[in-house]
């Protein structure tokens, strides 16, 4: 089963609109078909992005944030990244290859193109929602 680590950005998408993210978070993780990797740190920034009030301008954004918060506590695998890592300026971004270098993921899925502008991290691929659901989502 494929390892995947998903940025934040991905999350908030897939609770805006029913495009790529929406597809990737609700017809593979939530049927278990990847399995998703997690740390305190990543669960705690996608706890505090989706908790913000300019979110609340889409209808039951917070209360399919919290339930999807929940699914994602509860189906994920959890990591504890030992090794810091300081590539990206955006420091949280960081983060995101700290866990994957912890868990060996096959995937960063992220649509921060900007700052991780690498198509690869160790042995981790960096695609797109589009790319992945497109060239590597699980049949």
């Amino acid at each position: 089963m494929q390892k995947i680590v998903v940025d934040t950005n991905v999350v908030v998408s897939s609770l805006i609109q029913r495009s790529y993210p929406y597809l990737i978070i609700y017809e593979l993780f939530i049927k278990s078909r990847f399995k998703l990797c997690i740390s305190d740190s990543l669960l705690a920034e996608y706890l505090e992005v989706l908790s913000r009030p300019k979110f609340a301008r889409f209808q039951d954004f917070h209360l399919r944030a919290k339930i999807l918060l929940a699914e994602i506590d509860l189906k994920s695998a959890k990591y504890n990244p030992n090794q810091l890592v300081s590539i990206i300026a955006d420091e949280p971004d960081n983060r995101i290859l700290e866990l994957a270098g912890e868990c060996l993921a096959d995937f960063i899925i992220t649509g921060n193109t900007n700052d991780l502008t690498f198509s690869v991290y160790k042995e981790t691929r960096i695609v797109t929602p589009k790319e992945y659901w497109e060239d590597y989502r699980p049949e």
